[in-house]
């Protein structure tokens, strides 16, 4: 199963509205005997990628999926009927799909006489799907908020301007952006996660009020946007904050000496107020600066 955490991460960016999903498949001594995970929407699930490359070792055997197999005809035919055609004996699933469905692929799975486990690792499975789940949960994309804060405690995006920022934080932000399905940089342009990847179009929209970033939202929900990045300085990010829509929160903190303390913006200190709510995830060295994460408090 963790194995099949780890590629359906290959998926982040480029699935949505679908989730990230790998699979693995192993033959009926327990060998591995494939592999797979959805790369983009309208492609093949994760399912059938690993049955494929399993072909007749799949029969017989066991799949471990993360997330619930689908139970409906879409753009793909439903992957609980591929795995039962396939002669899958087993299925262990971690997640329950929310949007599964009919009956749901575990009640077929399980009515065509297949062995089904769920609840495999679902906390770890999480790690990957969280975002997507948070989704559908709250009806609006799961949002990532991401800034740099210099020595003297300036606030700046690291995508959308160029701060004297390390480069090493700088590549790390882009890194960050390819796992979201969007991105909002400082100056209110909107641009894809992945570029090219979606085909959706580069356009402006200001979000200096609560009501332009709840449209903003509502938009992109729609429009099939499951996680947005926002880079954004002070103003930008602070907005977010205030409407109280950012789910995570990632810093990067230059070093500029103990000395430098004293001397932090009124900006920065008001701005770390709005943080409050948040609990730090990690904090991690990363070249010259300190990459600070933390979540919000559910």
């Amino acid at each position: 199963m963790r194995r099949a955490i780890v590629l359906s991460a290959f998926g982040l960016g480029t699935t949505s509205p679908n989730p990230p999903v790998g699979c693995v498949i192993l033959d009926a001594e327990g060998h591995l005997a494939g592999e797979g995970y959805h790369e983009r929407k309208g492609e093949p699930h994760a399912e059938t990628q690993a049955l494929a490359a399993a072909a007749e070792r799949a029969r017989g055997g066991s799949a471990i999926v993360i997330l619930e197999p689908c139970n409906h005809h879409g753009r793909t035919p439903p992957c609980r009927q591929t795995l039962i055609e396939a002669g899958i004996a087993r299925v262990v699933i971690s997640v329950i799909d929310p949007t599964s469905r009919g009956e749901g692929g575990v009640a077929a799975l399980r009515n065509a006489g297949l062995d089904v486990e769920v609840g495999v690792l679902e906390h770890e499975t999480r790690l990957v799907l969280g975002p997507w789940l948070a989704a559908l949960e709250h009806q609006r994309p799961f949002v990532t908020l991401v800034y740099t804060v210099d020595a003297g405690g300036g606030i700046k995006g690291l995508l959308s301007t160029d701060p004297a920022s390390s480069q090493e934080a700088v590549m790390a932000a882009h890194d960050l952006r390819l796992t979201h399905d969007a991105v909002l940089l400082e100056d209110g342009q909107l641009e894809e996660g992945t570029p090219n990847q979606h085909g959706r179009d580069v356009f402006n929209l200001p979000t200096d009020t609560t009501q332009r970033i709840s449209d903003l939202l509502t938009l992109l929900i729609d429009d099939g946007v499951r996680s947005l990045l926002v880079d954004g300085g002070c103003s930008l990010a602070s907005s977010f904050l205030e409407v109280g829509v950012v789910d995570q929160a990632v810093a990067y903190i230059e070093s500029g000496g103990p000395s430098n303390a004293r001397q932090r913006t009124v900006d920065a200190q008001q701005f770390a107020g709005l943080l409050r709510g948040f609990a730090l995830g990690d904090v991690v060295r990363v070249g010259r600066a300190v990459r600070v994460s933390s979540v919000r408090r559910r």
